[in-house]
């Protein structure tokens, strides 16, 4: 079979079909659909959760409580532009990628997972901080701030676990399934980018 004659996914197993068919694709394959369909649910789960955060803060006279020191601005606003800069190898990836080019392709991905590992790292460590200051069953703002950046962090250890199993993929060589897969796995980057911002404003609310 011809990279000319390859129109699926499960046909394409060279680098060159596989470019050949993403440059020539006409319709966005089903896996991107269901990945949007996923993001779909989950930006209602961080909706409703930045949401409950305002309903809580309006129902208290004072957010945060007595004893609990208003959030850092600087370094969560920074880490925030870090992750929002950490998708744009994902997006040179998969240019790379549609135009053949596997390793500079690689190359991003792994570049993208390591700023976003370090994200998570740094993240990580200004929640343990936090929750050495204030415990999240005191009271209802410790509450709905833990949740909220636990559930943001466990999105982008998600995302790290995808990036590291696109990354091994992509090791043995590239097929359409596999383009498909890191048009998949970008998708997810960029909505958790997004949702970081949301995420970020909501948190630091009480210093604006």
């Amino acid at each position: 079979m011809s990279a000319g004659d390859i129109t699926r996914s499960t046909g394409a197993t060279t680098v060159a079909g596989a470019a050949r068919v993403e440059r020539q694709r006409r319709a966005l394959p089903n896996g991107w659909w269901a990945m949007a369909l996923l993001i779909a649910t989950e930006a209602t789960l961080f909706g409703s959760l930045i949401a409950s955060y305002f309903y809580l803060r309006f129902q208290a006279s004072a957010w945060p409580p007595p004893g609990i020191p208003s959030p850092s601005v600087t370094l969560p606003l920074v880490l925030t532009g870090i992750l929002l800069a950490s998708t744009l190898p994902l997006y040179a990836a998969l240019q790379s990628a549609t135009a053949g080019r596997v390793a500079r392709a690689w190359l991003l991905v792994a570049l993208a997972m390591a700023i976003q590992g370090a994200y998570l790292g740094l993240q990580i460590h200004l929640f343990a901080d936090d929750l050495a200051s204030f415990s999240p069953t005191a009271n209802a703002y410790g509450s709905i701030y833990f949740t909220l950046l636990a559930v943001h962090h466990a999105h982008v250890a998600v995302g790290l676990l995808l990036e590291a199993w696109i990354v091994g993929k992509l090791l043995r060589g590239l097929t359409n399934y596999r383009m498909v897969a890191l048009r998949i796995v970008a998708l997810y980057w960029y909505f958790v980018a997004l949702v970081g911002v949301a995420v970020v404003f909501t948190q630091l609310y009480p210093s604006l």
